[in-house]
């Protein structure tokens, strides 16, 4: 059952939402909406058992357009990204995004490796960073014919630390954009957490340049940090190209599949025009089934984009 808190926080939000559409013209609603795809994230636990099988899978249910992260067999999912793109097109999927992180791996202090389903620790082989190798992942996406390639998460525990993460930013995007490729940002909760007086995410949003760094907003984890996401949008105007759509538990603990928590999609996917959305992809971290979670996601989404 819901606080009395965590009540007002959320009606609160849905009222500013709600009020912030009243005030969108018309032409800003959206006569179509774009196909919806897939972060292969949602399959970590899996996909690396059977690359080729997991992706003829995801296309069976529907799903054309793929976003790709981070994998055990290193590279992409172990293939070369000219090969790992033509394996989606043979299939009928387009691989649109590719995240990376914006700095090296680092575990955090007394946390251990997750397991994986047989128990075993999972290990990752070395990754390539923005801070470190931005050239070297921009040539290779670009190879692949990648549109966005999108950090995934950067330091942000100092002042110091979100100042230099902004400068990887600005650099990356400045590539990226020399290849073709228009570089965003991903976002958890935490980046509307305080941080010495300031809050990262709307550093982000100031300190980089509006078109070279656009945003792929998770629409839960925005909830979950305390922001809204309508209001967003209406504030930075076509700066959200990208989002990530899953689903929250009332207390923004567990990750469900869209439509089997407590966010109400419909008023954010009636701001997509004025978001700037062009893809947005379903995501659910670490699910029991995330072949069952992905179906259960495309039945609801129909329901809300028609």
């Amino acid at each position: 059952m819901l606080n009395r808190r965590r009540f007002i926080q959320q009606t609160g939000m849905a009222s500013l939402g709600g009020l912030m559409l009243s005030k969108l013209p018309s032409s800003f609603l959206p006569a179509a909406l774009p196909e919806p795809g897939v972060q292969l994230y949602t399959f970590f636990n899996v996909i690396d058992n059977d690359v080729k099988g997991t992706l003829e899978q995801i296309a069976a249910t529907g799903y054309k357009n793929i976003e790709s992260a981070f994998s055990r067999k290193g590279g992409y999912y172990g293939f070369k990204p000219k090969e790992f793109s033509s394996l989606l097109k043979d299939m009928g999927m387009t691989w649109k995004s590719h995240h990376v992180l914006g700095a090296p791996f680092k575990l955090p202090a007394n946390a251990k490796l997750p397991v994986g389903p047989d128990g075993k620790p999972i290990t990752i082989p070395p990754m390539k960073n923005l801070r470190d190798n931005y050239q070297e992942v921009i040539d290779e996406v670009a190879e692949g014919g990648v549109t966005y390639l999108v950090c995934a998460s950067t330091p942000m525990e100092t002042l110091a630390e979100i100042k230099a993460s902004i400068a990887v930013l600005n650099k990356a995007a400045e590539a990226a954009k020399k290849a073709g490729i228009q570089f965003a940002y991903h976002n958890h909760d935490r980046e509307f957490n305080t941080v010495e007086g300031v809050v990262p995410y709307e550093l982000f949003l100031s300190e980089t340049d509006k078109d070279l760094v656009k945003m792929e907003l998770d629409v839960a984890w925005s909830i979950k940090g305390g922001a809204n996401p309508v209001a967003l949008f209406a504030k930075h105007s076509g700066r959200f190209p990208l989002w990530h759509v899953k689903d929250l538990d009332a207390d923004r603990k567990i990750v469900l599949p869209v439509g089997k928590g407590t966010i109400d999609y419909k008023p954010i996917f009636m701001a997509a025009a004025v978001a700037g959305l062009k893809n947005y992809f379903v995501e659910h971290d670490m699910p029991a089934d995330p072949f069952a979670s992905i179906k259960e996601s495309m039945a609801y989404l129909k329901t809300v984009t028609g």
